[in-house]
């Protein structure tokens, strides 16, 4: 089985990024060979990050805090990602680019594909996601869904969300044959190495 995990990118309260999140969940789990996770930031309550030795250091002591540990290890398990991204000030949440930096070779050599919502559709969170990822050594690829802000209007306004998010179904499918594409190369490549 091919481990693909959601990351639902922000934690605020009233959040949109849980609807879409779910959406593109339950396209993964339609798909065959495919054991699609949900990981809710929510759920991964990480302080800022504060260590004298980055993730990426050789040999360093694993982190103590218990829920650093939950997510290193959730993040291991997973042969690939779908971020679900708002954007904030032209660029993606604290609390998602906090995630990222604890962890360092649980994302090495692993798929990225991105979900976004906000203005100029999350793009812009995307664009500084994809440079972050680079970073940590995760392959992200082109295919991605931009959420039209009329569907994120609606989310705060009452309107149909489920509408706006099913116009999007070609994207949504795009994004997913891509990402297993990517995974499945990259998981055949790391099992080489390993």
């Amino acid at each position: 089985m091919t481990v693909i995990s959601v990351i639902v990118g922000s934690t605020r309260e009233g959040r949109f990024s849980e609807k879409p999140a779910k959406w593109i969940f339950q396209h993964l789990k339609k798909r065959s060979g495919v054991d699609a996770r949900l990981l809710d930031l929510r759920d991964f309550p990480m302080p800022f990050f504060d260590q004298p030795a980055t993730p990426a250091m050789p040999g360093r002591a694993p982190y103590k805090h218990e829920v650093v540990q939950r997510w290193t290890a959730a993040i291991a398990q997973s042969d690939g990602f779908i971020f679900v991204t708002p954007e904030y000030n032209y660029g993606t949440s604290a609390v998602l680019k906090n995630a990222i930096d604890w962890v360092y070779p649980e994302w090495n050599r692993k798929a990225a594909g991105f979900v976004s919502y906000g203005s100029a559709m999350g793009a812009r969170s995307v664009q500084q996601l994809r440079q972050t990822l680079i970073e940590v050594q995760a392959a992200s690829i082109r295919s991605s869904v931009h959420i039209p802000v009329a569907t994120l209007w609606a989310h705060y306004t009452g309107g149909d969300v489920e509408a706006g998010l099913a116009e999007l179904e070609a994207p949504a499918g795009t994004l997913i044959d891509d990402l297993l594409w990517w995974t499945e190369a990259l998981k055949t490549a790391r099992a080489r190495a390993a």
